[in-house]
């Protein structure tokens, strides 16, 4: 084995992985003078992924990074669509590369190399690379994607996976409508009901230009996952049903990564984007909650580093308060729900989920929303599921009481006077950030996104605000009993599941 050889200097922060997430951290970071050096297997690269976004949730930086936006977005949770009338994005990942990289500017220094492992000695960690290399800084970030390298994630009961296959493509004629994007297509009439409780799939398509479209096959959450080869087959199954095979094929793509991810426990390196379990448990999003998360990540560490206080801690409290570990509680259970819910059932799932006013499933999928709105928000969903949908939902819910009463006792802690958990992206203090000095100009881009200018047949926009007055983050009032109104709930659902009492109290 060669011998270490010590790196020419000392890096503020050694950022492990050169995906979209930590180079948005790095150039934060670089952006407040702070040296740092990303360490990837590759050169600085065009990211490879398709990555899609809801337009109003990136920073209006990265909207000047889209390649295409749509407006006419459509879900299919039966024959009929769903017009989702918000604006979804697909961005240019050589533009959003290069943007990062300037913003970056001189003070970042890309390493092409492999990170085996990184040690504390004294007030410096030691990086180390598969070749023999060492690099030292004064603090190590893992961004090294999903499960992490250096922090690595337990998933409880294994990982539960989403998996999808795409291919971008020409058709003689359209897999999906002209001009719109398809976010999610339940209808599977070439399949048996059989082969939809068992595997559940769906389509995820855009169209592009022309005759070209984006075509994927998605299996939103499983344990165990479908493979490649299953969810191939299932894309040009679904095609060939459709009378459009594809021809001149340009690409193909496969994705699995791991949904269930919990708040992790905070520990000396810091962990950000996949690697610090952000992805999104029921969307499976993480990009633009990561462009979101670097300013504020970013500020903590460089004032904990400028004034000699633990820079790690700085930055785990920035990127995980209480209220978004909290949250995560809520999101954990409601995706124990959907795997317990059978494959030919998550239309009817999505449809009474998509019946919510727009303003509740939007915070429902934002990366920041508190868990006040969350749980409101299930049990709207819950109260408007036909009976089929209830029982799998409910039996999750007891399966988990741990959960269950601790997502609460954290509700009841939290005031809900602000929807999400965490301030801008960007405060006002922070004149170098990529994103705006506060979120003004988001709530512009939402209210344009929900204004009557909007090319689709209706417009869905009713919003429920928050509970206010002399109320808990949960509805209830201060001196409530939690318990009882726990052992309540136990009831109703076991009236609910058709179970009884006794068999209830022992799930």
């Amino acid at each position: 084995m060669p011998a270490e050889v010590l790196s020419d200097h000392t890096t503020d922060v050694l950022v492990v992985g050169g995906g979209p997430s930590g180079l948005a951290l790095a150039a934060e970071l670089a952006a407040r003078h702070l040296s740092v050096r990303v360490v990837a297997p590759h050169p600085p690269q065009p990211f490879a992924p398709t990555y899609g976004a809801w337009l109003g949730e990136l920073p209006a930086w990265a909207q000047a990074c889209t390649a295409q936006v749509w407006t006419d977005v459509r879900v299919y949770s039966g024959p009929q669509p769903t017009p989702l009338l918000r604006p979804y994005a697909l961005l240019d990942n050589a533009r959003l590369l290069g943007t990062l990289l300037r913003r970056a500017g001189e003070r970042l220094c890309w390493t092409q190399g492999r990170v085996t492992r990184a040690e504390r000695r004294g007030e410096l960690w030691h990086v180390h690379g598969e070749a023999g290399e060492v690099w030292t800084a004064r603090l190590v970030v893992d961004a090294s994607g999903h499960g992490g390298l250096l922090q690595p994630t337990a998933f409880e009961g294994g990982a539960a996976l989403q998996t999808a296959y795409g291919i971008v493509a020409h058709f003689r004629r359209p897999p999906s409508p002209p001009g719109a994007m398809v976010w999610m297509d339940y209808r599977a009439p070439h399949l048996s009901r059989t082969e939809v409780r068992a595997e559940p799939t769906f389509l995820y398509a855009m169209h592009l230009d022309g005759d070209r479209y984006f075509v994927q096959e998605t299996s939103l959450i499983a344990r165990p996952a479908p493979s490649r080869e299953f969810m191939a087959a299932r894309l040009y199954a679904r095609l060939e049903a459709l009378g459009t095979p594809p021809h001149d094929t340009e690409s193909d793509e496969w994705v699995a990564f791991p949904m269930n991810a919990p708040a992790p426990a905070p520990g000396g390196v810091l962990a950000f984007g996949a690697a610090a379990g952000l992805v999104h448990p029921i969307s499976g999003f993480q990009v633009a909650g990561a462009l979101n998360d670097a300013p504020r990540v970013a500020q903590a560490v460089a004032e904990a580093l400028q004034a000699g206080q633990d820079a790690a801690a700085a930055g785990w409290a920035a990127l995980w308060p209480p209220e978004r570990r909290a949250a995560r509680e809520v999101h954990l259970l409601d995706l124990a729900a959907l795997l317990e819910l059978p494959g030919d059932l998550l239309g009817a799932f999505f449809a009474a989920f998509f019946r919510l006013p727009a303003a509740e499933w939007h915070a429902f999928l934002a990366p920041q929303t508190g868990v006040g709105p969350l749980a409101r928000s299930m049990l709207r969903v819950f109260a408007h599921a036909p009976n089929a949908v209830r029982l799998p939902l409910a039996r999750a819910a007891l399966r988990r009481p741990g959960v269950s009463l601790r997502a609460l006792q954290q509700a009841a802690r939290m005031k809900d006077s602000a929807r999400f958990s965490h301030p801008s992206a960007a405060p006002a203090r922070h004149p170098g950030a990529m994103t705006p000095p506060d979120d003004t100009s988001s709530d512009d881009t939402r209210r344009e996104a929900n204004s009557g200018d909007i090319d689709q047949q209706e417009v869905i926009e009713e919003g429920m605000q928050g509970a206010t007055g002399n109320v808990n983050a949960d509805g209830l009032a201060p001196d409530v009993n939690r318990q009882k109104k726990l052992e309540e709930l136990r009831e109703n659902v076991a009236e609910i599941s058709g179970e009884g009492r006794e068999d209830t109290r022992s799930s």
